[in-house]
């Protein structure tokens, strides 16, 4: 005669239900997550109807003032190390670091090391492209002291500076304007035969087989020269002394040459 059913088998407690349910998500998922919760996810992942590019992962990493400042920082075209962003952004060099390997792992800026110091410099001119856009979209400029000094710092930016490897500002869209009133450029973006040989002169050879397109403007809400005509230039506007960098900052400084060459070609920055 067999023994009653309750003698044989015994109800597993909670505790027990609790610590099966618990080893199950260990097995699978090798994170310690139990049932529950993977269940959880899988009901509230979301699907869509065909595939495209995921921006909001890129988004998310921008969506933070200290590193959409170190961002513009890195505009001038220039490898920054992650102390002088630190600086720049007003943090401490361990909370630098943790925002800039936010972007390296975005891809938004390469870094390399050399020695004690590792530089940073964005990855590329689509991403200075992707980022100059961005701010002509934003209607909102980051915040600033209330001082003399800052008032200073964002009027140069706002005049002259470099786009990562091309001319930006007043002074970037003023030439372009220039360039079209005296038929350098097409107002289609067309380097014409005048242009050619007028860029000739400034020491840009070969000018018909460069690229030129426009790039907007974050400050002007217009556009300025970008391509590889644009980049070269902006190079010999640095190699004859036109301009020079300001240290730790985007902007650009006209020498007395510089202003001279200006006055010129009947550009004027006031």
């Amino acid at each position: 005669m067999f023994p009653p059913l309750a003698a044989t088998y015994s109800l597993p407690s909670f505790r027990e239900l609790e610590r099966t349910r618990l080893t199950i998500g260990l097995v699978l998922f090798g994170v310690g997550r139990t049932m529950n919760e993977v269940g959880w996810d899988v009901m509230t992942k979301r699907y869509f109807s065909e595939s495209a590019p995921d921006i909001s992962i890129i988004s998310k990493v921008l969506a933070d003032q200290s590193r959409a400042a170190m961002c513009a920082a890195l505009m001038n075209g220039s490898a920054w190390t992650v102390g002088e962003l630190g600086r720049y952004v007003h943090l401490s060099r361990s909370t630098a670091t943790e925002h800039v390997d936010k972007l390296v792992e975005a891809g938004i800026v390469h870094d390399v090391r050399q020695g004690r110091h590792r530089y940073v410099k964005l990855a590329n001119s689509r991403t200075a492209e992707f980022i100059e856009t961005l701010g002509a979209l934003s209607s909102t400029p980051l915040p600033t002291p209330q001082s003399l000094n800052a008032s200073r710092a964002n009027s140069a930016v706002a005049q002259a500076r470099t786009c990562y490897s091309h001319l930006a500002g007043m002074l970037g869209v003023r030439l372009c304007e220039c360039f079209i009133d005296h038929d350098f450029i097409t107002a289609h973006w067309q380097l014409t035969m005048q242009g050619a040989e007028f860029y000739r002169t400034w020491g840009v050879e070969h000018a018909e087989r460069l690229s030129l397109k426009p790039c907007l403007d974050c400050t002007e809400r217009q556009f300025h020269m970008g391509g590889t005509l644009g980049v070269r230039i902006c190079k010999q506007f640095f190699r004859h002394e036109w301009i020079t960098r300001v240290k730790d900052s985007r902007a650009v400084k006209l020498t007395p040459s510089g202003k001279d060459m200006l006055t010129d070609l009947g550009v004027s920055l006031t």
